[in-house]
């Protein structure tokens, strides 16, 4: 039996037989398309390609390529693991043709690849192509389906619909016709009884697609018209861990060698034994087995968890896995990070940036797993909470914004919910739940809302000619515009044929400037990168499109990020000669203002180290070292030791930035200075950690550095002119704080004594209503603390009580309530809801706290006296 390695080495080794140059898997985390946070297809690095905007080296292409979905057809994470062939994280082997070979070809070496080399038996075997589609006006892929019959009977040759077997980028973009290999896995007496030919694209876990072939003949414009194009392409795309599954002979992607090892290593440290089956255990190891994937793929290409965007994606399949061994395998302590190591071991050489980031990786994810444990915990207490009111409602069916509370803060899905409910003989109003999904997704899309117009073409060429690494200003004229509506605001992006100005990228901010017509100037507020081209953003179009023009761009703001660009490659060098070697880059920022560096090191940068790094890259500033831009082949830099990211994608060739070569040589695409003693000064300004094992640098170099300097000489006379010029200010600030602290602890005395006599006071006025001692006062305190503490102190005096003490505390409304456990009990009232519910509409403000104690703070202290009767009517 074929191993997994074995299979993806017989799979590249084949398309290199056919002319494919194999290039290595670009990061799962993209970069440069606002249209995707993952690379969820294999074309998706080629894009550009198909596009015509940028030509490969090569016109044939094989890879095996890191995908991430979440969402789609059949991709729901909630679903991961439930079945046995979908993932979140896989592999994606696929061969390209640009403009080369087509569907003869393709078909060929498709048939040829699965049954000569691999041996899939024939008669296990199905094709489908695409049938037509009448209301697009699109025939029948004829041309495909007699290149078939050359291969299989045609009994086997099913015709696909639209939604099957007509490819699409998105709303817009390139599309085709494709065709799809589906093979049946059942045993003989299935096949029996049922053909597989009524199986296939059905969703039967033993009927599935392996490999899609996408003729891409289209191109898919806004008004949903099609318009050929410029060269036909071949896209095919084959599941890995399907073919694996195929060719070893398994049920279930889970049972192959890509994942028995996880799952192995999952046994060993729950105790746990995995059965197979579709039990809440069994479940919970394939999520486990396939979540570590996603998660540790998307870190070491330099995605951190966070709570937006491409990050917080990450958090969700992180947590979702915590959830499941918590829950399900009965494991109360960070596992996810265990399973890393040998992770990085079975991919070492095929994604080899995992292995090199192992401990960096088991870090961030210790510590995501250790602080949503702590969530999870509090969840757990939440849901406590829900069951006692949905029974104290007198009803069966948990409320269905609770649900969704537990969900969105807490983490807990919804059969998770459901499940605990059961167990306390309750349901879930699931449509409620739904309801309030559905509404976060609306607010979601509305926020990232994007309407964006087909592109104008005027003149059709290759991508913008860059000039700006030589040139500030450049004759030009536009070959495409488009427009653009985000959020309510019009805007227009403009490509032209050649351009100054630097897309954004690297972290190095884009240009921005002026496109001067021979009637009219109109601003470049930004420039960035889509699909290999460079967009420049206007508020306006000009009233000529097609008038020469000549770009310009904003010269004092390119060469103040300049020097923030390279002194961030000085500090990198800095930062690992006195940190050490480990130290990689993990994110960085560069604009004329400042800059910002996130690297990898497991500790605070002391003070120390810090004068040490700044001491450092200023002496390298004043060497006056030339900054040496060279253009190379990428193994003639990696021969130079060049500093390359795991998170960028490199082609054949690189450009090389120099600034001694015994110090700091870096793969770089962004603007630099021409020698360093440009940069002036450098100096950083603040670190800080941004996750487990990354720390961040800010710093500011050249103008923004003096600036900076001054600013604080600025600060320092002002304090000092305080200190009634002081010959020693920090003894005299040191001063001040003694006398302070000395007048604090004796304000702090005479408020105790007052609060003795208040309370002595209130204790006289406690009323009896319905068995509880009730004190219901307004009084007058210096802060929300002391009513606070005075609350407190009356529960230490009174039994079976309920307390509320109301105070205008400089204009504002301020509430305490306190409520005897045993009334809590008893009668069910809660002081935190008492607040929520009762008191902070009527002093128009909000508040919390526990069933015991909770507060509230107001506009309107007019409505306290209200808020303690309506307390007095709850007892009564």
């Amino acid at each position: 039996m074929l191993t997994a390695t074995e299979i993806r080495r017989q799979f590249l080794d084949f398309f290199r037989s056919k002319g494919h140059e194999i290039v290595p898997s670009a990061p799962i985390v993209v970069k440069n398309d606002p249209t995707l946070l993952f690379t969820n297809a294999g074309m998706n690095q080629f894009k550009d390609y198909f596009l015509g905007n940028r030509t490969p080296d090569n016109a044939r292409i094989a890879d095996t390529q890191k995908c991430l979905r979440v969402s789609g057809k059949h991709n729901d994470l909630e679903e991961v693991g439930v079945d046995t062939y979908h993932h979140t994280m896989f592999e994606m082997l696929g061969n390209w043709s640009f403009g080369d070979y087509f569907k003869e070809e393709a078909i060929a070496w498709c048939w040829e690849l699965l049954t000569d080399v691999y041996g899939i038996d024939k008669d296990k075997l199905y094709v489908t192509v695409f049938g037509g589609d009448e209301a697009e006006n699109l025939p029948m892929d004829q041309e495909a389906y007699d290149f078939w019959k050359k291969h299989i009977a045609e009994d086997r040759i099913l015709l696909g619909s639209k939604k099957d077997n007509f490819w699409e980028m998105g709303d817009t973009g390139p599309c085709g016709p494709c065709t799809e290999v589906h093979v049946d896995c059942r045993t003989a007496e299935e096949k029996a009884a049922r053909p597989g030919r009524e199986l296939v694209n059905a969703d039967h876990p033993q009927v599935i697609e392996i490999w899609n072939n996408v003729f891409m003949q289209f191109n898919r414009l806004k008004d949903r018209t099609l318009a050929p194009l410029p060269a036909r392409h071949v896209d095919t795309g084959m599941g890995f861990e399907r073919l694996v599954r195929v060719l070893q002979g398994k049920q279930s992607n889970y049972d192959t060698d890509v994942f028995t090892g996880t799952i192995a290593v999952i046994e060993q440290l729950t105790g746990n034994t995995y059965g197979y089956s579709d039990s809440r255990p069994d479940i919970a190891f394939r999520v486990l087995a396939d979540h570590i994937r996603a998660i540790g793929f998307t870190i070491a290409d330099g995605q951190l968890p966070s709570n937006t965007g491409a990050g917080y994606v990450i958090r969700r399949i992180l947590r979702r896995a915590v959830r499941y061994y918590y829950t399900y395998l009965g494991y109360k302590k960070p596992l996810l990070h265990q399973l890393m190591p040998t992770l990085a071991q079975q991919f070492r050489d095929v994604f080899p940036e995992l292995h090199r980031q192992e401990d960096l990786v088991c870090r961030v994810v210790k510590e995501e797993e250790e602080a949503f444990l702590r969530t999870l915990e509090k969840g757990l207490r939440k849901i406590d909470d829900i069951i006692t009111d949905t029974r104290n409602a007198n009803t069966t069916e948990i409320n269905g914004k609770a649900a969704f509370e537990l969900y969105d803060t807490y983490g807990f899905p919804i059969d998770l919910t459901r499940l605990i409910g059961s167990e306390q003989g309750l349901s879930v109003d699931e449509p409620a739940f739904k309801a309030e999904m559905e509404q976060q997704k609306t607010r979601s899309r509305a926020a990232t809302a994007l309407d964006t117009g087909d592109w104008v073409i005027l003149r059709e060429g290759p991508a913008s000619a860059f000039v700006g690494y030589n040139h500030t200003e450049c004759a030009a004229a536009i070959t495409k515009y488009r427009k653009v509506t985000a959020k309510g605001k019009e805007m227009c992006q403009i490509v032209l044929d050649t351009t100054p100005f630097y897309a954004e990228s690297g972290g190095q901010v884009g240009d921005t400037g002026v496109l001067e017509f021979p009637n009219e100037t109109i601003a470049v507020t930004d420039t960035k990168k889509e699909d290999g081209m460079i967009i420049h953003f206007t508020q306006a179009l000009p009233e000529n499109p097609e008038a020469p023009l000549h770009a310009r761009i904003d010269t004092s703001r390119r060469m103040a990020t300049a020097v923030h660009h390279s002194a961030t490659h000085l500090l990198h060098a800095a930062l690992r000669s006195v940190l050490g070697t480990h130290v990689a880059q993990k994110g960085s920022l560069v604009n004329d203002e400042y800059l910002r560096f996130d690297f990898s090191h497991f500790a605070k940068v002391t003070d120390e180290e810090v004068r040490r790094i700044e001491t450092i890259v200023n002496a390298k500033i004043r060497e006056n070292i030339p900054v040496v831009i060279k253009e190379m082949t990428k193994a003639e830099a990696d021969a130079l030791g060049a500093m390359a990211l795991f998170s960028e994608k490199y082609g054949s060739t690189v450009r090389v930035v120099i600034m001694d070569p015994a110090y700091s040589v870096e793969l770089c695409g962004g603007t630099h200075v021409g020698s360093t003693g440009q940069l002036g000064l450098f100096k950083i300004t603040s670190e800080a950690a941004t996750a487990a094992g990354v720390r961040r640098i800010e710093a500011v170099c050249g103008y923004a550095a003096e600036q900076y300097i001054n600013s604080r000489l600025e600060l320092i006379e002002a304090i000092n002119n305080q200190l009634r010029g002081a010959k020693d200010p920090v003894k005299a600030i040191e001063k001040l704080q003694e006398e302070r602290n000395q007048l604090e602890k004796h304000a702090e005395a005479l408020e105790a004594r007052q609060l003795v006599g208040v309370r002595n006071e209130l204790l006289t006025k406690d009323e009896i209503i319905n068995q509880i001692s009730f004190v219901g006062q307004q009084v007058t305190v210096s802060s929300a603390d002391a009513l606070k503490k005075l609350c407190l102190d009356l529960k230490n005096h009174l039994n079976d009580h309920v307390i509320v003490l109301g105070a205008n505390i400089d204009g504002k409304a301020y509430v305490a309530v306190g409520v005897d456990e045993k009334v809590t009990a008893a009668r069910g009232l809660d002081a935190g809801k008492i607040i929520k519910e009762h008191i902070a509409p009527l002093i128009k403000g909000g508040g919390g706290g526990q069933k015991s104690l909770a507060t509230a703070g107001g506009q309107d202290v007019g409505g306290i006296g209200a808020a303690i009767d309506r307390v007095r009517q709850l007892l009564g």
